[in-house]
This record gives structure tokens, sequence and C-alpha cells, in this order.
């Protein structure tokens, strides 16, 4: 497992987190009862095989099976805590509602502190702002983060939107989490030089990667099309894709499996693959 420095956190993350989203959620890329008790064996046992080899990033949410994501990964946590980067996340932005979340979050994640919290949003439109600004929210973050029930503070985005680029610019997050992938690349523009992931940067923040597998889209949409492809290894591609990216510190899988624990840190420790996407986005012809 490759490891990368999440921006100022000073945190040396795996570039490969497990994501929370398939644990909780029923039926999601697959037919899932996350309330089973096998389904709950599975999932244990690949956390705990992730932590083993080194995979030390968790990321998961109240929201992912309403609440049953974070009590799942909470019996792996609870007794290994100290292995584990634990990120998770609040859907509502005003002050009370920050603070009641985050205190069942704790209780469900068996810890006395969540490392990295984060606003679960999506575009951040004005009535966001305003919770986050004017009622509380970022309030409620900073109190909870001197009180030591959290450390760092962050937010996660659907798309780059002006909201997002106010969030940056207030200098207050110290990681941001967003869609990025192979088939979504508007946070990161490498013919202009900008977008968030690049704002973001210039700030120092931790740069933390969701859907880094496009949710299985785009090898759905290349298998249908071009069907001799049934046995490309596209996963490899997309996932190499993402990490060839330099402003990435993390990308969030979701993985339900030891097998596909295994697969992703192979996939980490080939870094031999890796491309030049400054190159490969480069749409006029070199100067000689």
């Amino acid at each position: 497992m490759q490891y990368r420095t999440l921006g100022r956190t000073g945190l040396r993350v795996s570039e490969i987190g497990f994501g929370g989203a398939q644990v909780g959620i029923p039926n999601y890329m697959e037919k899932w009862d996350p309330t089973g008790e096998a389904e709950q064996s599975t999932i244990i046992e690949a956390l705990n095989h992730a932590l083993d080899i080194g995979l030390n990033y968790v990321d998961t949410a109240p929201s992912y099976g309403n609440g049953i994501s974070e009590e799942i990964l909470g019996r792996v946590v609870g007794k290994r805590r100290a292995e584990c980067v634990l990120a998770t996340k609040v859907s509502d932005y005003d002050g009370k509602s920050v603070i009641e979340s985050v205190e069942q979050s704790l209780r469900r994640l068996q810890t006395d502190v969540i490392d990295v919290i984060q606003y679960h949003g999506g575009d951040y439109p004005a009535d966001a702002l305003d919770a986050i600004f004017n009622r509380g929210g970022l309030g409620a973050f900073q109190k909870l983060r001197d009180q030591g029930k959290v450390r760092f503070l962050g937010f996660t985005a659907e798309l780059p939107s002006g909201g997002v680029s106010q969030l940056i610019a207030t200098g207050a997050f110290d990681v941001m989490q967003i869609r990025y992938n192979f088939m979504y690349q508007g946070p990161c523009d490498f013919i202009n030089e900008r977008g968030v992931m690049r704002e973001a940067e210039e700030q120092g923040m931790g740069m933390v990667i969701m859907r880094p597998l496009t949710s299985g889209i785009f090898q759905r949409v290349m298998r249908s099309a071009f069907p001799q492809l049934a046995g490309a290894d596209l996963e490899a591609f997309l996932l190499n894709y993402v990490l060839s990216n330099p402003f990435v510190d993390v990308a969030v899988i979701g993985m339900r499996r030891v097998d596909e624990v295994d697969r992703n840190n192979a996939l980490s420790d080939n870094t031999a693959s890796r491309l030049d996407l400054a190159q490969v986005h480069d749409r006029f012809y070199p100067r000689i």
C-alpha cells in the first residue's frame, strides 16, 4: 500500500480509502442486505484485513443505511482505533443538528474522536452556505474540535460549484472530498490549470476523491457498447487514472470482501503504471 500526506493535516494516509457506502446502503451496486449476519461478517473480515495490510483511511456517513454503516465499521474501529484515520459526515448544517449528529456517530463508531468530520453536501447552494456560516454550522464544527471530539474539518461535494469555492476560500477547512474520475473531470482542468482541486491545493487542504471507479457507470457503458471488452480490467484503468493525479491524497472505494481489498492494494503498489495526466490532456502539437 502506498501512502500520501493528507494536506496540512500532516496525516499519513493510504492512497486507497475504505468507503462505507457499500457497507450500509441496501442493494447498492449489487444485491445486499446490510442487516444480514453473513453480510456484516464479510465487512468485518474485509476491514480487519485492510487494516492488517496497511489500508488506514476509513470513510463513512450516518446516511449510509441510517447509521448501520457506522455501526458495522465501529465493531472493528472500536478495537483498532489507533490503526486508522477515521472520517465521517453530517447531513444537516445548522449548529444543533451538527452536534447531535457527531455525538451519535461517536457512539456508533465506538470512539472518542473522529479524525475528519465533513459536511455531506452536493453543490452548496445559498441556503446551505447560510446554515454553515450564519446558523452555527461552522461554529459547531469548531466547538467539537476545541472539545477534542473531532480533529480536522472538511466537506464533501458532488459538483465544483461556486459554493464549493466559497468554502475553500474561507481557509476554515482542512480536507475536501469531491467527485472526480475519468468520466467526471470538472474539478481539475489540466489544460487551463484551474478548478476547485487546485483551489484547495493552494489552501493546503487534503484531497479525498469519491467515485473514482465511476460507480460502475463507465464499465457498464463500455461493455455494452463494446462487448469485446468483457474481459478488460476497466477498474484497474480507472483507479490508475485517479491515482495519477498529483492533487489526490486518497481515493475512497467501496469494498465488501477481502479479495477486493487485495486487488485495490495491488493496484496501489503498481506505481509503474501511473500516467502523466498533463501530457494525456494536452490538446496541442508539441513544439519542436
